[in-house]
């Protein structure tokens, strides 16, 4: 019992040491960028804040702050395509995240892979990327 209880305040020690390190910006938020940890494909663009970034380190499945819900959103919450973390970082201003993950399924809402499935192509935007699972399946 005392072991078990070293090892919650010794996680909660270490998560504090890293939530007090990141530079949050004025909305109490920080930039996300999760990327698949094996192939380094970037998957997708969000947003943590203080509580999102504890969660992530805590249970080792990314949570995310929901702009337009107002509250924790954990990923795959709806849909099952969950990300497990495999590293957390931070950049040298402590101001943007990278979430090494290892995405089951989709990661983009619209069904795709990842979320950047939009580029320039010969002078013109183009979709490079197909979607993969139909959205109303993922989310009903």
């Amino acid at each position: 019992m005392r072991a078990a209880k070293a090892r919650k305040r010794k996680a909660r020690l270490a998560t504090s040491a890293v939530t007090d390190v990141i530079a949050f910006n004025a909305d109490g938020l920080v930039p996300a960028i999760a990327q698949q940890f094996d192939t380094g494909e970037v998957l997708m663009m969000a947003w943590m804040n203080r509580d999102a970034v504890a969660e992530t380190l805590k249970s080792g499945r990314v949570c995310y702050w929901s702009r337009s819900r107002k509250k924790l959103w954990r990923k795959g919450e709806t849909s099952g395509q969950i990300q497990t973390l495999k590293d957390f970082r931070w950049d040298c201003d402590a101001d943007t995240v990278l979430l090494l993950v290892d995405q089951a399924g989709v990661a983009c809402h619209t069904g795709r892979r990842n979320c950047f499935f939009n580029a320039m192509r010969d002078g013109k935007p183009k979709v490079i990327a197909d979607v993969e699972a139909d959205p109303t399946d993922l989310y009903g």
